[in-house]
C-alpha cells in the first residue's frame, strides 16, 4: 500500500489527467473520431527532444555549462537573470515546450553545483512564465499562435502589431521580478568536470539541431523522431533513461479531454453564448480548464476575430498548471527532484502565474481590445 501512495504522490498529475481523460471517455465514447486527437507532431518532437536532452545529462555535459555560468557571473541575481532570458530569447525561436526542455537541466545543474537550491522552484517558475510569454511575438514562438496564424492566414507584421504590447511589458515585468533573488556570491562547490568526447557534442548538437528543423516543419517529424531514435540506441542507450514518459502520458491525456469535451453540445452551445459578449474572456476562461492549444483550436471554429483569439490564447497560458502544455514540463521536472514539494511549487507557481494574467489581461482589456 505504501508503494502504491508514494507512486501516486509520485505521478499525481498523470492520474489527474487520465481520471479526466477516462470521464470524458463516458461522455464520449469511443469512435473513428478518436484517430485525429493526437497532435503526433507534438509528441513525437517532445519525445526526441527528450531524448538528445537525454543524451547530454548522461554524459553530464550541463555540469560544464553550469561550471562556466558560475565562474563568469559570480552573483545568485545574475544567473536567475541570464537563465530566466536565455530561456526567454529561446522561446521566439524554438517555441515554449522545446525551450524549458532544454533549459531547465541546466537551471538544476547551475544551483546545484553552488549550493543555491533554494532558488530552483523560483527559477524555474520565471522560466516557465517566460517560456509561455516570450513565445507569443512571433508565430512559430507557442504552438496555438502558429495554428491561428495558418488557420486565418495573418500577416507577420500584423502578427508582431497585435502581441508587441503584452510582449514588451512581459519583458520589464519578469526583468524586475528576478530582483527578488538576492544579490548573493555564488562558487562551485566542486570542480567536477565532464568527460564527453567532442564527437559526441557535435553528434548530439546535430540531432538537436535536427530536432528543430521538425519542430519548424522543415523536415518530416517522423523519420527525424524514428533517425534520433535509432543514432541515440546505437551510441547512447541511456539517453532512454532520461525521457519523462510521464509527460507525454499527460498530453496525450490531456489531448483526449479536451477533444471529447468540445464534442459535448452543452459545451459547445456554451461556448456560442460566451464568445457573442466576449472573445477574449472566453479565450482566457477556456484556456484555464482546457489548456490554450486545444482552446484555439476548439474556439477558431466558432469566431472570426482572430486578434482577440491569438492574444487571449497566448496570455491565457498564464494561470492555471493546466493552461500551458508547457507549465506540465516545469512542474515535472521540479517535482522529480522534490516531490514532497509539490503543493509549496504550485503555490508559488499560481501566485505568479495568475498574477500574470490578471495584469495583462487588464491591460489588453483597456488599451488593446
Amino acid at each position: 500500500m505504501a508503494k502504491v501512495i508514494k507512486f501516486a504522490e509520485k505521478n499525481i498529475v498523470v492520474l489527474i489527467a487520465w481520471l479526466l481523460a477516462a470521464v470524458s471517455m463516458i461522455l464520449v465514447p469511443l469512435d473513428p473520431l478518436y484517430k485525429g486527437y493526437f497532435d503526433l507532431p507534438t509528441l513525437c518532437c517532445l519525445f526526441s527532444t527528450m531524448l538528445v536532452i537525454g543524451a547530454f545529462k548522461s554524459r553530464r555535459f550541463f555540469i560544464t555549462v553550469a561550471k562556466v555560468l558560475i565562474l563568469k557571473l559570480k552573483n545568485a541575481r545574475l544567473l536567475c537573470i541570464s537563465l530566466v532570458f536565455i530561456t526567454f530569447a529561446a522561446s521566439v525561436f524554438l517555441a515554449n515546450d522545446m525551450a524549458l526542455l532544454t533549459f531547465l537541466p541546466l537551471t538544476i545543474m547551475v544551483y546545484k553545483s553552488c549550493g543555491k537550491e533554494k532558488h530552483i522552484a523560483f527559477t524555474i517558475i520565471m522560466q516557465t512564465v517566460s517560456a509561455n510569454l516570450g513565445g507569443m511575438i512571433m508565430p512559430f514562438g507557442n504552438p496555438q499562435s502558429l495554428y491561428l496564424y495558418s488557420a486565418f492566414n495573418i500577416e507577420v507584421s500584423e502578427f508582431v502589431r497585435i502581441m508587441a504590447i503584452p510582449f514588451l511589458i512581459s519583458v520589464v515585468v519578469i526583468f524586475g521580478l528576478c530582483f527578488a533573488v538576492k544579490s548573493e556570491k555564488v562558487s562551485l562547490l566542486s570542480d567536477e568536470k565532464a568527460q564527453i568526447p567532442p564527437w559526441r557534442v557535435a553528434l548530439y548538437t546535430a540531432l538537436f539541431a535536427l530536432s528543430l528543423l521538425a519542430v519548424f516543419r522543415v523536415v518530416n517529424y517522423l523519420i527525424v523522431t524514428a533517425a534520433i531514435a535509432v543514432v541515440l540506441l546505437a551510441v547512447e542507450y541511456k539517453s532512454y533513461t532520461f525521457v519523462d514518459y510521464g509527460l507525454l502520458l499527460t498530453f496525450t491525456a490531456f489531448f483526449i479531454f479536451a477533444n471529447n469535451m468540445s464534442r459535448l453540445d452543452e459545451v459547445r452551445q456554451a461556448v456560442a453564448f460566451l464568445l457573442d459578449n466576449s472573445v477574449y474572456l472566453t479565450g482566457i476562461i477556456s484556456c484555464q480548464f482546457f489548456s490554450n492549444v486545444p482552446s484555439a483550436i476548439f474556439l477558431s471554429k466558432f469566431t472570426s476575430d482572430y486578434r482577440q483569439l491569438l492574444l487571449a490564447t497566448n496570455i491565457g497560458g498564464s494561470g492555471t498548471l493546466i493552461a500551458s502544455l508547457a507549465s506540465l514540463i516545469s512542474f515535472k521536472a521540479y517535482t522529480g527532484m522534490y516531490p514532497d514539494k509539490g503543493l509549496k511549487y504550485l503555490g508559488l507557481f499560481s501566485l505568479i502565474n495568475f498574477g500574470f494574467l490578471v495584469a495583462l489581461s487588464a491591460v489588453v482589456m483597456l488599451l488593446i481590445i
